[in-house]
């Protein structure tokens, strides 16, 4: 796979994809939309990758969204129903490109030094998990711009904050901090430096590649649909999900390797094929 704006390796099953472009503090260029849901869906289909952390270089994780991205002088145009529609398709575009993270078979980790801003935000709320060095911050740096957040911040992050909290960050652009968002639950750890950080996501992410694929990939989409759903809806949906990819057989390997205190060697999930037609 070659990539632009990412490093990316995988390792007994854990993705590695690396913000690389540092001197522009990992700004979201054009390319970089187009590269995250590609990276994304060919390491699902692949059906080796049972967990991915996702990293970066320098400085800051991300400044977020690059104004290059709108170079075209009607990319954002709103004066008749033509370029309202074609603002519409192009942030469609956009949006996917970070459902491409949520909607991964396998659970995606970032790992978050320095800023994380604007876009970036958008993308560690599609995560399934945040690790941050000490010195990271969270910024919905759209509202200083004059807008409002539009890539996902505003339909994840107030499920993972409380409503009073994500409306002051909303309102105002101003810094969460690692320290506070841990507090509040939207952080997993905060370690001491960045390379501290990508170490626990890394390691967290080799725990998670131990387990049965098939029952990770089910537990992420219950946690997705329980999120969005009533409790009654979420068990009528359960009930359907577990008789699909319940599997005696990585049962007895994990009851076995229990027993034999070893680690447990369970089966890829499928590969993906092209979609008819």
């Amino acid at each position: 796979m070659d990539y632009q704006c990412f490093e990316v390796s995988v390792d007994a099953g854990v993705a590695h994809l690396r913000l690389n472009q540092p001197q522009r503090f990992n700004s979201m260029v054009r390319e970089f939309w187009a590269e995250v849901p590609r990276a994304l869906r060919e390491l699902d289909a692949s059906g080796g990758v049972r967990a991915a952390v996702i990293s970066s270089t320098g400085k800051h994780f991300s400044a977020g969204m690059d104004l290059s991205v709108f170079a075209s002088p009607d990319a954002l145009g709103t004066a008749d129903v033509m370029a309202r529609e074609r603002f519409r398709r192009q942030l469609m575009h956009l949006q996917e490109s970070f459902s491409a993270i949520a909607d991964a078979r396998f659970p995606v980790i970032a790992a978050i030094q320095g800023g994380c801003i604007g876009g970036a935000v958008d993308l560690a709320t599609a995560c399934c998990l945040r690790y941050c060095a000490a010195d990271a911050y969270f910024v919905i740096q759209e509202i200083n711009l004059g807008m409002m957040a539009d890539v996902g911040t505003m339909n994840r992050m107030p499920k993972q904050l409380p409503e009073a909290i994500m409306r002051e960050l909303a309102y105002t652009g101003d810094r969460l901090t690692a320290e506070r968002a841990e507090r509040l639950g939207f952080v997993n750890a905060v370690l001491p430096t960045h390379e501290a950080a990508v170490a626990a996501a890394l390691e967290v992410a080799r725990r998670i590649a131990t387990k049965a694929p098939l029952a990770v990939a089910a537990s992420k989409e219950m946690i997705g649909y329980s999120r969005d759903h009533s409790v009654a809806e979420s068990f009528a949906y359960l009930n359907a999900l577990q008789p699909g990819i319940f599997s005696l057989d990585d049962i007895a390997r994990a009851a076995a390797a229990q027993k034999a205190k070893t680690v447990p060697q369970f089966d890829n999930l499928a590969p993906l094929r092209p979609s008819l037609g």
